[in-house]
């Protein structure tokens, strides 16, 4: 398997597909690199280099017990693209990979990166409070740290419904869909998945943003019942120099169905070439 070692001795599997410009995506939580199988074939059928990674404690990376934070992160990926030596690299985040890509910049700058997408992203900040009322209260995130910490085989098969949106109405979300979200879900280590929900909820991505100096755009379905439009990318949009807002009318957080992924699919590519 392709791996590179990290300065603490942590393993991180990645995917290297095709030749041409790096994409680098960074997948949401509690997933895997598998989560983008389609968008990097998709970008290397058509001349670029689509790269990968799980993130430590996912997938195939080793399940370091430290270093499960949103810093580490950063510098995980920090690590492939040196490692790689990647350069005019476009930066892919969905969710808590939005946020670590986000990071990423505000901690190592944007010298090798031409262009940014952050979807379904969490920056700025999930956390609710009095200056982010439009946020989700702790409460939420006690409870998905209840859900990981007792069954979570269950509580992963649960939460594919609101993360795929198959509680909406004319929903045709498919049940291997659902069942491919546990499969990825249940690779992630228990440590490593529990220690992220602090970093996916309570992180501030309000610097970081306002570090990003290249092309961004901003894509988010006004449906996502994992992280709420209204505190995400409708904050980011503004706080991001050079964005580009995107919003998916009834689209959820997961990257699934003709009307959101292959929209989205179309907006990658085009703001890929531009």
């Amino acid at each position: 398997m392709p791996v590179f070692t990290t300065p603490d001795r942590t393993e991180i599997f990645y995917k290297d597909w095709g030749t041409g410009r790096p994409v680098v995506f960074s997948h949401g939580w509690p997933l895997n690199a598998d989560a983008w199988d389609a968008q990097l074939k998709l970008v290397a059928d058509n001349g670029y280099r689509g790269i990968a990674h799980d993130r430590r404690g996912h997938g195939r990376s080793s399940q370091s017990w430290t270093g499960n934070d949103m810093d580490t992160y950063a510098d995980d990926l920090a690590a492939l693209i040196e490692t790689l030596d990647l350069r005019d690299v476009v930066l892919v985040g969905h969710s808590t990979g939005g946020g670590e890509v986000t990071r990423y910049i505000g901690r190592h700058g944007s010298d090798r990166v031409a262009k940014v997408v952050l979807l379904g992203a969490i920056p700025p900040i999930m956390l609710q409070s009095d200056s982010n009322p439009e946020g989700t209260p702790l409460s939420a995130f006690d409870d998905i740290r209840a859900g990981v910490a007792g069954d979570r085989s269950q509580f992963y098969k649960d939460l594919s419904v609101p993360f795929y949106g198959a509680n909406r109405e004319g929903s045709n979300i498919s049940e291997g869909t659902r069942e491919f979200f546990w499969l990825l879900s249940m690779q992630a280590g228990l440590k490593a998945a529990y220690d992220c929900i602090h970093e996916f909820s309570e992180s501030d991505f309000h610097d970081d943003l306002a570090r990003i100096d290249v092309p961004t755009l901003v894509v988010h379905g006004d449906d996502d019942q994992i992280v709420p439009i209204a505190a995400a990318a409708l904050k980011t949009a503004k706080l991001v120099k050079d964005a580009t807002l995107k919003v998916y009318e009834g689209g959820p957080h997961g990257i699934v169905g003709s009307s959101f992924e292959a929209r989205f699919n179309a907006d990658l590519l085009d703001f890929i070439k531009s």
